[in-house]
């Protein structure tokens, strides 16, 4: 508010306005102000691996998705109705940049954010058991609105790992939305998981209610490069 102050008495725009009016810019300054603050706090938090724009989303035919899908998801109401999203495909096909600019948009919203590859999420569970901080790690995860899983399916789980991901998707059902994200197709995760009882649960707090994104379509790296001369 002091710098939107000193500004109206800069500049003679002002100068008509009465003091309800200029009153009012003070307080749209110290909003905006503030809904950065927390934005830029929100991200910085958030550690995405890309920092992605919404308005950037590439939308050439045979992606695998089409623009009024997308724009729906940009409203963020999957994040108000706690839905989730799964995005599949092949290495290249610009997954993770996908979902960062997801999540970027929830920011702008005002939801907190956190990306993590699924091996390095299941090795900070294993060792918050050992060295007793699980509780409060999965109160942590519990809290954030939008939790970014990348790079599911690369490694194989351990028992303890397909506990720790049930019991943190437990955690979050219905209150907290999860974007999961990996080459396999959700039809293989049963088979992947390789423990029918866990493989039920797990499907069931994750993909029944999730938006579905299967990209496809040529490498974006390969697409985006630069030429070689």
């Amino acid at each position: 508010m002091a710098s939107g102050l000193e500004r109206q008495g800069s500049s003679s725009a002002y100068s008509e306005l009465s003091f309800d009016q200029r009153l009012g810019h003070l307080l749209a300054d110290e909003a905006g102000f503030r809904d950065k603050r927390r934005r830029d706090r929100i991200l910085k938090l958030a550690k995405l691996k890309v920092a992605a724009e919404p308005e950037d989303i590439d939308f050439r035919p045979g992606r695998g998705f089409d623009r009024a899908y997308v724009a729906d998801l940009l409203t963020c109401r999957w994040v108000e109705h706690r839905r989730n999203i799964i995005a599949t495909g092949p290495t290249g096909t610009g997954k993770t940049w996908l979902i960062c600019a997801l999540a970027m948009q929830a920011a702008r919203y005002g939801y907190t954010v956190r990306y993590a590859r699924a091996g390095n999420l299941l090795t900070d569970m294993a060792i918050a058991h050992q060295d007793g901080s699980i509780v409060r790690l999965r109160q942590n995860l519990a809290k954030v609105k939008v939790l970014i899983i990348d790079d599911f399916g690369l490694g194989a789980l351990t028992a303890g790992g397909k506990q720790d991901l049930l019991d943190l998707l437990d955690d979050r059902i219905g209150a907290t939305s999860t974007i999961v994200a990996g080459q396999l197709p959700v039809q293989e995760w049963f088979d992947y998981i390789a423990d029918p009882a866990v493989a039920d649960a797990i499907l069931d707090r994750l993909v029944h209610s999730s938006h579905r994104l299967n990209l496809t379509g040529e490498s974006m790296r390969k697409l985006t490069a630069a030429p070689i001369e």
